[in-house]
């Protein structure tokens, strides 16, 4: 449960799943780079145009759990959908004032502050949506991050033709722009060493995506696109974990993966029979330095499907490493590259749910494949670190 800033050979580690106090520098870590300029996300690879706009929504059935002083859950939530075209103007990948909160949350000084509010997107802002049926992704990010830094796998979703719904956690991420223009800062970070902190938190994203499953055909124009029988939900480190927590407690999310978060929701001694796939760094492999998903892969009981890919890290799953340069930060020399690990993280999770939602048998799911050679299928071909 603890954030890391680490600079180690000039990479930058951002485990979200607490914001303590960041690791200094090494000493040979090397100056930072000179930023790049403003990062361009890439092009999403399917066939629909995509459409972005956002939802403030608010819960009036329960207290904020980390403001005291809030009697309503409010909540952002940043849709991706199918639109009808691809002229218009790009949506913003963040305010200025998220930008700045985000970089100095994450000690990250080599850029200025707004850097991250001129990030190229693909998805046209408020894009009058297309078409009808298709399934709904749920996306959870993870501690202290916005959802917008799952902005690169949203937007390839939905060009795949998905309508995916990001939650912003409020007071779980160092920023986030509420219905009135505050913006929300990390209030739960107080909190992050107490026992059972991370309990906590995915119960409380377990009923924020409740709510948000309850509410989105009534407060989206846009709602008839989606097919309530097909859900699903997809998490990055604590979000991760959040995905299993949900499944627990609604049964609409039919499917859902962990990408490289532990577990902290606990599945029932009887087992869990939906489809689940977790996909991860090596400290995930069998018996590494993350045990939470070996005592889960006994849980499970469906289809299930457990990945490691070799020169990943923790943010490897979100858009932080196509952001590098633009941040002035020095790639590690063993890391998968931005592209490559946006490359990887969107073939695996679009054929995991192309098979669970689209009932579309997809091949890469079998076993190693030629084209992917940093993926390993474990637990039968992986070893410890």
């Amino acid at each position: 449960m603890r954030q890391l800033l680490a600079v180690a050979a000039g990479l930058v580690v951002l485990a979200a799943s607490a914001c303590s106090a960041p690791t200094p520098p090494r000493a040979d870590a090397g100056p930072p780079l000179t930023p790049t300029g403003p990062a361009t996300l890439p092009t999403p690879t399917g066939t629909h145009p995509v459409g972005t706009t956002v939802l403030h929504l608010t819960d009036t059935s329960r207290p904020d759990p980390w403001d005291l002083d809030a009697d309503a859950r409010q909540l952002k939530v940043t849709l991706w959908y199918p639109a009808k075209r691809s002229d218009g103007q790009r949506a913003p990948y963040m305010t200025a004032k998220e930008s700045e909160l985000l970089l100095k949350g994450s000690r990250i000084v080599s850029a200025p502050y707004d850097t991250l509010s001129r990030t190229r997107t693909n998805a046209v802002k408020d894009a009058d949506p297309a078409g009808r049926g298709f399934p709904l992704v749920v996306l959870s990010p993870g501690f202290t991050k916005p959802v917008s830094t799952l902005t690169s796998l949203a937007e390839d979703l939905a060009g795949r033709g998905y309508v995916v719904a990001g939650i912003d956690h409020t007071h779980e991420s160092h920023a986030t722009t509420l219905s009135d223009g505050r913006v929300a800062e990390c209030l739960a970070c107080d909190s992050d060493t107490d026992p059972g902190f991370g309990a906590r938190v995915v119960q409380g994203r377990a009923a924020d995506v409740s709510f948000v499953l309850d509410r989105l055909p009534s407060e989206w124009d846009g709602s008839g696109l989606i097919d309530g029988g097909r859900i699903a939900m997809v998490g990055q480190s604590i979000g991760g974990a959040a995905a299993v927590a949900a499944m627990v407690k609604d049964s609409r999310v039919r499917a859902g993966i962990d990408m490289d978060g532990t577990t902290y929701a606990r599945i029932p001694k009887s087992g869990f029979a939906r489809p689940f796939m977790f996909i991860g760094a090596p400290q995930h492999v069998p018996g590494g330095r993350d045990t939470s998903w070996d005592r889960d892969w006994k849980l499970l009981t469906g289809w299930k499907r457990w990945l490691v890919l070799s020169g990943s890290e923790h943010h490897s799953f979100t858009d932080l490493p196509l952001l590098a340069g633009a941040l002035g930060i020095r790639p590690s020399h063993r890391a998968l590259s931005g592209a490559r690990s946006a490359e990887l993280t969107r073939a695996y999770v679009a054929a995991f749910l192309d098979q669970h939602l689209k009932s579309r048998q997809q091949p890469l799911l079998k076993g190693p494949s030629p084209r992917y050679p940093e993926v390993t299928f474990c637990p039968a071909t992986c070893g410890t670190p």
